[in-house]
């Protein structure tokens, strides 16, 4: 029996395999295309803040030496420039989800996860001991725990009857790679029904098509001939598109999952919520779900921590994503050109010029302000690490170079150094270290120095030190289970 299967190999199936994969945890992923390679170029890039992960985990620059650097966060009409920001990486990246899926692909196989393609999930069954997976060719598998990361139509999410709730769609939109025959206009068009454009791609003959339909599509495959017909009511032509290697369609639906957890199945990335793509936070929202939950269930699989350890992902990854949601709708209001429209647009985009707007919208869009509730105390409790530069007794290094095999860190920056935890030593690495920077989180600003901080394998802070360690031990506790007894 495996430890875990993972349902999907697309990015967030892919970080999840090796999260738990760096954890010792025996994972396999199964997917139902048959093969890796994906359809189309989908999802344009990714924010800073899955750029830092990446970091966290030594693979940053395999990505950011495939894609292109930009400020991609957008509101409205507006761009909003985060150079300006306390990171390392204060942009996007620009990078097609079909070369971003190889590079994730080649990590995890170096992890040694193996993928199973042509497996399609149909049905399950859970007990008290694990999951029973059914494929549609009749064969089955067996872990102690299921995650699906099969997408917005998740059949994992629906056999484990997990609710969906959320608001209908309100405009479909048709998404292609054609050839054309008629060169098309440059740039983007919005319109009352939405926006509209054909742009070349880099092989200099196909176009990638977006076009939002007159009225909202059906369910169905959409067609050839259904793409022509909203082209041309757009722009009075089709210009002859023809050879499509992929059509799509996606709508403004939007859904979240009531639980991210019903037993012993979870669920991750769009298979916990859907969104219209404005503001290009989904590939990033599945990531963050991957590596909340990556080292939890790790430690629930070893026995570290017990199962309820596995709600706090629900408790810290729903109402991120609900913000990330939200922000979605408000975006896709401002994606028409009617008056009434244009007067919102024209005010949000003054309003984004200002310092204390722009700054906030820009970290929400980013992830970089995300705080998960761990209770009263210092700025830093909940939120994400800033990657500092660190001077210990092995020499000169930064926060994230600490965290690439995925471990609970503590940083013990004290003068003298006061943090003694020998009981969890196996679990938990500690390093002492000064750091001679500024303490600078997005939004807030610089905050008080810690003397120690307890930083979880996701680069969230889950205790810090302000003189002494009170509190530590029970972070330590709650966190990563109770300490080993002293003969051990």
């Amino acid at each position: 029996m495996t430890d875990v299967i993972v349902v999907g190999s697309g990015p967030t199936g892919m970080m999840l395999a090796g999260e738990l994969a760096l954890a010792g945890i025996d994972v396999s992923i199964v997917e139902r295309r048959s093969t890796s390679k994906l359809v189309g170029s989908r999802a344009g890039g990714f924010h800073s803040r899955t750029i830092e992960i990446f970091d966290q985990r030594g693979i940053a620059d395999r990505f950011l030496a495939a894609g292109q650097i930009a400020q991609t966060a957008r509101f409205g009409t507006t761009t909003l420039d985060i150079s300006d920001f306390p990171t390392r990486h204060p942009y996007g990246l620009a990078l097609w989800q079909d070369r971003m899926e190889p590079i994730l692909a080649g990590w995890i196989d170096e992890l040694g996860v193996t993928t199973q393609f042509g497996r399609d999930v149909v049905g399950l069954m859970q007990d008290e001991t694990g999951v029973e997976v059914g494929f549609a060719d009749g064969g089955s598998a067996r872990a102690e725990y299921l995650v699906g990361a099969d997408g917005g139509r998740s059949a994992i999410r629906k056999a484990a009857a997990i609710d969906f709730p959320g608001w209908d769609a309100t405009r479909s939109n048709l998404i292609a790679e054609v050839e054309v025959v008629e060169e098309p206009p440059p740039g983007m068009r919005q319109d009352e029904s939405g926006v509209h454009g054909l742009a070349l791609m880099a092989d200099g003959r196909t176009y990638r098509v977006v076009t939002t339909e007159q009225q909202i599509g059906p369910s169905t495959e959409p067609t050839l001939a259904e793409l022509r017909d909203a082209l041309t009511a757009v722009y009075g032509t089709d210009f002859g598109v023809h050879s499509p290697s992929w059509i799509s369609r996606f709508t403004d639906a939007t859904r979240q999952a009531a639980t991210y957890r019903n037993g012993r199945v979870l669920i991750a990335g769009d298979a916990a919520h859907i969104h219209y793509p404005a503001g290009g936070q989904g590939i990033g929202l599945g990531i963050q779900d991957a590596v909340n939950l990556g080292w939890k269930l790790a430690q629930v699989v070893k026995g570290i921590s017990t199962p309820s350890l596995l709600d706090t992902y629900t408790a810290e990854r729903h109402p991120a994503a609900a913000r990330a949601l939200q922000h979605s709708m408000a975006q896709t209001v401002l994606q028409r050109s009617d008056a009434r429209t244009a007067a919102v647009t024209a005010t949000v985009d003054e309003l984004m010029s200002m310092e204390e707007p722009r700054t906030k919208l820009a970290a929400l869009i980013h992830a970089l302000d995300v705080a998960y509730d761990l209770g009263e105390g210092h700025p830093l409790l909940g939120r994400r690490m800033p990657d500092l530069d660190l001077d210990t007794v092995e020499g000169r290094t930064r926060v994230y170079a600490l965290m690439q095999d995925a471990r609970p860190l503590i940083l013990d920056l004290g003068e003298p150094a006061r943090i003694d935890i020998p009981r969890w030593t196996d679990r938990v690495r500690l390093v002492e270290a000064r750091s001679a920077g500024e303490w600078v989180l997005p939004v807030l600003g610089e905050v008080p120095p810690p003397s120690a901080v307890l930083i979880r394998p996701d680069g969230h802070v889950a205790w810090v030190g302000q003189g002494d360690d009170r509190g530590l031990i029970d972070a330590l506790a709650l966190w990563f289970g109770p300490e080993a007894p002293a003969w051990a």
